[in-house]
C-alpha cells in the first residue's frame, strides 16, 4: 500500500504545480491606477468649476426674466456662481489632500518642482 500512496502524493504534487504554474500564467498583473484616479479627480474638479458658473448663468437668466432686472441678475448670478465654484472646488482640493496625506502616513507629501526649477540658466 505504501506504493499506491507514494504514487497518489506524486500525482496531487504534480497536479498543484501544474495549478499554480497555471494561475501564474493567467494572473493578470497588478497595475496602480493611481494616474487614472488623479486624472478622474481634475475632472471633478474642472466640472464643480464650470458647473458653478453655468448654474449661476440660468439663475440669473431665469431672475432677469422673472423680474425683469436685464442684465443685472445674470450678472450676479454669474458672479454667484462663480464665487460658489470656488468655494467648492476648494473644498474638494481639501478633501483630497487630506485623503493624499492618510495614504502617505506622517510623510510630507512630495514636492513637484515648476518648470523653471529643473534646468539651470
Amino acid at each position: 500500500m505504501a506504493p499506491a500512496d507514494n504514487a497518489r502524493e506524486e500525482a496531487l504534487k504534480r497536479l498543484d504545480e501544474r495549478a499554480e504554474a497555471l494561475g501564474a500564467r493567467t494572473q493578470r498583473p497588478v497595475t496602480s491606477h493611481a494616474g487614472e484616479q488623479a486624472i478622474s479627480k481634475a475632472y471633478r474638479i474642472i466640472a464643480e468649476l464650470l458647473g458653478g458658473v453655468l448654474v449661476g448663468l440660468a439663475a440669473g437668466f431665469i431672475v432677469d426674466r422673472v423680474f425683469n432686472t436685464t442684465p443685472w441678475g445674470l450678472i450676479g448670478g454669474v458672479l454667484i456662481g462663480f464665487a460658489l465654484s470656488i468655494w467648492m472646488a476648494r473644498r474638494t482640493a481639501n478633501r483630497l489632500m487630506a485623503m493624499a496625506r492618510q495614504e502617505q502616513g506622517s510623510e510630507p507629501l512630495p514636492s513637484v518642482p515648476f518648470d523653471g526649477d529643473d534646468e539651470e540658466s
